[in-house]
């Protein structure tokens, strides 16, 4: 996926006006204060600011409204901001109002924020990716966080984010997948996921459906979602094993993924199994999965 062209500075303005809806006075002329600070280059005052965002803003569910989320559509194609806080808006705010003329400085100084950050902080620092300055520069920092162990972390990068979608090459982007996988966490939030699915991937993908056969583990049903695409033989001998022998949610999953498989005989499983899959969308089957 190409990544749009877009305004940081627009960007800034939108979250600003959403906190200054929903910030106490004193919040909001603390936040104004030091966006006055940082945006004359204090790198020490974007620092201290960012850990104190907190304790000043709190953290309430930002909680977009419809409107609002056309509104950072528009501005950042995209973006998504569901399920973000106050203080997250806060300090990725506080990171955009920082200079960015200097790509160098820009990037070092969210290195360090990152390297200082703790689990609440580098949730707002990743959710953050997809409205920086100098995307391309950021590619590393994304498949460098996306080997982290901690789940909120984790799902900054991979749920709800354009980021990785737009900007890891192939490789990484089949690690963040897979690791989606290993540790649980669902696809349906992850943006590109169709668009981004390739032929090594879906391998990698039903190779790793067999080792958790083998281990007599469950697969999640969202796995062939990234497979039928560009199943082989092999592959579609899989998904005929799901849509006989699965669950009521696999053998739907198992039909969704099969009607994007161009493979010669996926209509002739589909007519098989005909009621298999009617009505069923993908995010059906990620909420049936969490059940």
């Amino acid at each position: 996926m190409s990544a749009p062209v877009f305004d940081p500075v627009a960007v800034a303005e939108v979250l600003r006006r959403w906190l200054s809806s929903r910030l106490n006075a004193a919040a909001v002329s603390w936040l104004e204060d030091r966006l006055d600070t940082v945006a004359a280059g204090d790198r020490k005052a974007l620092y201290l600011a960012f850990g104190l965002t907190v304790r000043k803003t709190g953290k309430a569910d930002l909680e977009p409204t419809a409107a609002e989320l056309a509104d950072s559509a528009n501005v950042r194609p995209g973006w998504n901001p569901r399920g973000w806080t106050v203080d997250q808006a806060a300090r990725v705010l506080l990171v955009l109002r920082y200079p960015a003329e200097d790509e160098q400085q820009f990037v070092e100084t969210l290195d360090q924020l990152f390297a200082a950050g703790e689990v609440h902080e580098l949730v707002a620092l990743y959710q953050g990716l997809p409205l920086y300055p100098h995307q391309e520069a950021l590619a590393l920092r994304c498949a460098e966080g996306q080997r982290t162990n901690i789940q909120p972390v984790f799902r900054a990068i991979a749920h709800r984010n354009a980021f990785p979608s737009e900007q890891l090459n192939d490789d990484q982007w089949n690690q963040l997948i897979l690791k989606c996988q290993f540790v649980g966490a669902s696809l349906d939030p992850v943006v590109g996921l169709d668009q981004r699915c390739n032929a090594k991937l879906a391998k990698m993908l039903d190779d790793f459906a067999h080792e958790r056969w083998a281990a007599h583990r469950p697969v999640s049903p969202e796995l062939w979602r990234c497979v039928a695409p560009f199943a082989d033989d092999a592959m579609l001998a899989d998904l005929q094993k799901v849509l006989t022998t699965g669950t009521e949610v696999e053998r739907a999953a198992a039909a969704l993924a099969l009607k994007t498989c161009p493979h010669p005989q996926a209509k002739t499983l589909l007519a098989a199994h005909p009621t298999s899959g009617v009505e069923w969308t993908w995010g059906q089957v990620a909420s049936e999965i969490l059940r």
